[in-house]
C-alpha cells in the first residue's frame, strides 16, 4: 500500500504561517511566500502566478504558446526540424505553406508570429481554421521558397 500524508497547509520549518502552501481553500491550491499569495491553481487546472514587482497577475494558461514549429522550406519537400502540437506540415506550392495543429484552437481568432530566414515576408492566409494556419514566403514581389521557416501559434485551445 501506498504512502499517504494529510494536511491542510504546508509551512516553513521555522513555524510561521506566512509562507507554504495552503491546501484548506475549497479546490484550489495557494502557494504563499511573505503571507501573500504568489501562485493560484483551481480545481480546473487554471493557474495564475503573481507577475514581476508583485503588482500583476498572469494566467499561465493564456501565456503559453499553444503550437509552434520550425522547419525547412526550401528543400523540395518540407522538413520539420522541430514542433509542439503539430500533426503535419503541407507544401502547397512555391512558398505556400499548411501547419496541421494537433489539438484544434478554440476558433480561428488565435495570433500567430511567424519568422523566415532570408528576409522574406510571412503572411496568414485567409484560409486559417482552428485546425490549421496557412501563410506564404515572398521577396516583396513573388513567391519563394525559403530554407527556415517557423510558426508560433497563441490563443484558447478547443
Amino acid at each position: 500500500m501506498a504512502s499517504e500524508i494529510k494536511v491542510d497547509t504546508i509551512v516553513n520549518a521555522g513555524g510561521d504561517n506566512d509562507t507554504g502552501i495552503d491546501l484548506a481553500t475549497n479546490d484550489q491550491i495557494l502557494l504563499k511566500v511573505a503571507n501573500a499569495t504568489k501562485l493560484t491553481m483551481n480545481s480546473t487546472g487554471q493557474t495564475t502566478i503573481v507577475g514581476e514587482g508583485g503588482t500583476t497577475t498572469t494566467s499561465v494558461q493564456q501565456g503559453l504558446t499553444k503550437a509552434w514549429c520550425k522547419f525547412q522550406g526550401d528543400d523540395g519537400s518540407i522538413s520539420n526540424n522541430d514542433s509542439l502540437n503539430v500533426s503535419g506540415l503541407t507544401d502547397n506550392g512555391t512558398g505556400d505553406y499548411t501547419v496541421a495543429i494537433n489539438n484544434d484552437m478554440a476558433n480561428d481568432d488565435y495570433s500567430t508570429a511567424t519568422h523566415a530566414s532570408h528576409f522574406h515576408f510571412l503572411y496568414n492566409k485567409a484560409n486559417t481554421s482552428a485546425s490549421t494556419v496557412r501563410f506564404a514566403t515572398n521577396n516583396g514581389s513573388s513567391s519563394v521558397d525559403t530554407q527556415e521557416c517557423g510558426v508560433q501559434i497563441c490563443g484558447d485551445l478547443a
